[in-house]
């Protein structure tokens, strides 16, 4: 589904690190997020930057073993490109990515964008009792303190 003037790349270079940051580091996951972590993430990551006319308007990132198991992350579109489907275009671009292909779990998390994660599948954790974790949702809040 391209889209005149819109394009979605994985290739890091064309990335901008201190857009990305700025976007997260006001975002309710990752509040104050040091822009040398974001930088680490995307290091480590599959990332997938959405453009318009060359400049970056969204981002996504997939932390993944690229054979059994993959978490998605960071996804968001700028506030004023809404509302265009970017992020059902998005996701179908993350979603067909060859290397992502035959994993045995895709995983993410979110507060408000179920909608839209349940159109490529996703759904509530089964087995909740199995799972566990380290969450420590203030860290980047308190290491700017």
């Amino acid at each position: 589904m391209p889209r005149e003037g819109f394009a979605i790349t994985t290739e890091k270079e064309f990335f901008n690190v201190e857009y990305i940051h700025a976007f997260l580091s006001s975002s309710y996951w990752a509040e104050k997020i040091p822009i040398e972590t974001v930088q680490k993430s995307i290091d480590n990551s599959l990332c997938f930057g959405v453009f318009h006319l060359g400049k970056q308007i969204g981002f996504a990132r997939v932390i993944t073993d690229k054979a059994t198991f993959a978490y998605l992350a960071d996804v968001f579109i700028d506030e004023a490109y809404r509302g265009q489907d970017l992020s059902k275009w998005l996701m179908e671009e993350i979603m067909a990515y060859p290397d992502i292909q035959g994993l045995r779990r895709f995983m993410l998390a979110t507060r408000d964008a179920h909608g839209l994660y349940a159109k490529f599948g996703f759904g509530p954790m089964t087995f909740t009792d199995r799972w566990m974790q380290i969450h420590k949702p203030d860290i980047y809040k308190q290491a700017s303190e």
